[in-house]
């Protein structure tokens, strides 16, 4: 008990490359790299070398510049609540993981947290499968995916680390089709594979994939997914059962570094987020593209339009449509969870969840409406429904 928590303590709140502890000097500070994951300074400055060029991510191989990490606000709050004592992050925690949640302005309350250091490491992707109601969620943990229960009981962990065929070097994003297929893109070998729920895999698809990230099943159990090097959306069609690929067909080009997609259960919308390059000094931002089942165009909203409509700094990371068809989408920098509105009225803008996470990177609807955010920044999965 104890001491395995003081282990999750120390392991959160120090760098995972140099394992000294994170402080407020300038070396030892946490900056986020732009896939999320987070080191010292430190160890960025020796990472990208004399040259101060190009480093590649030491957890998932991504390449960034120096200049586009930033600092991890999370835990220099967390430090700066611990003290120099230390003081326990339990404690500093149990503000936002146990006793009561204040309900969000949709009266969405904290039901579950699941996960945490050590369960579930720098996880990536979430999914919920709509018939039981089990959650898939993709990490980088020596069994990349996990499969949790309703009540948040892990189930089953599969998908070796490794290099044999239907290992998963590094998974991106995670999807569950309605016949009860878990499919993963991984950047490792830029490849789609599918797996029963009980962990076999049954299908590979790695024919001309730059970069596999976003995944989302439609209804028909057809895979729409995103190449982010590519800039293009393909529409996967596969009898999973049997192990056959049909069809894998670009439906979509020209798009920028498209990552995290969504489909919505009713209309067949489809909503992709892509990832802009810097202008300038800031690291970068998102813009979110709504299309038709028929791939028209029907909406689009970029980091600087939000920014001049409501005077808030989005950078996306994961999209969903909820049942009523309405857009949602986490914000890493207000570390919230914000309503788009549906397509035709796009955007509102209402905050859904806007304090308890710190780093949210992925979203799910589970069949009984609770909403399920996947939060990098404890290594957590936080489930909550309407109150």
């Amino acid at each position: 008990g104890m001491a395995a928590e003081d282990e999750a303590e120390l392991s959160l709140l120090e760098c995972r490359v140099c394992f000294e502890p994170y402080g407020p000097e300038e070396q030892r500070r946490p900056l986020n790299l732009p896939c999320g994951h987070v080191l010292c300074r430190g160890c960025v400055g020796a990472l990208a070398g004399a040259e101060r060029r190009r480093l590649e991510c030491p957890f998932c191989r991504r390449p960034c510049g120096p200049a586009e990490t930033s600092e991890c606000r999370p835990l220099l709050q967390l430090l700066e609540l611990l003290g120099p004592a230390g003081g326990g992050l339990a404690s500093a925690l149990g503000r936002s993981a146990g006793g009561a949640v204040a309900p969000g302005p949709a009266g969405l309350g904290l039901r579950l947290c699941v996960g945490g250091w050590g369960s579930l490491l720098n996880p990536t992707g979430v999914a919920a499968c709509r018939e039981s109601g089990r959650l898939a969620v993709a990490h980088d943990g020596r069994k990349r995916i996990h499969i949790f229960g309703p009540s948040g009981f892990c189930l089953r962990r599969f998908g070796e680390r490794g290099d044999a065929g239907n290992d998963i070097k590094y998974p991106l994003d995670v999807t569950v089709t309605s016949d009860g297929h878990v499919v993963v893109t991984d950047g490792g070998d830029c490849s789609v594979k599918a797996f029963d729920f009980e962990g076999r895999e049954v299908l590979a698809v790695r024919e001309g994939f730059c970069l596999p990230w976003g995944l989302d099943a439609t209804p028909k159990s057809e895979v729409i997914l995103t190449d982010a090097e590519a800039g293009a959306l393909y529409r996967l069609t596969a009898d999973f059962q049997r192990g056959e690929l049909k069809k894998c067909q670009m439906i979509r080009s020209r798009l920028v570094s498209p990552r995290a997609v969504a489909v919505c259960q009713t209309s067949g919308a489809v909503v992709v987020i892509e990832h802009l390059k810097a202008r300038g000094a800031n690291k970068g931002s998102t813009r979110l593209k709504i299309f038709s089942a028929e791939m028209d165009l029907i909406g689009q909203m970029d980091s600087f339009g939000l920014n001049l409509l409501f005077l808030s700094r989005i950078y996306a990371t994961a999209v969903a449509f909820d049942k009523e068809g309405r857009v949602i989408v986490t914000d890493v920098c207000s570390q919230s969870v914000i309503c788009l509105g549906k397509p035709e009225e796009f955007p509102i803008f209402y905050p859904l969840i806007s304090h308890g996470l710190s780093y949210p990177v992925g979203l799910a609807y589970m069949a009984n409406d609770s909403l399920v955010v996947l939060d990098s920044g404890d290594h957590s999965i936080k489930i909550y429904s309407s109150t």
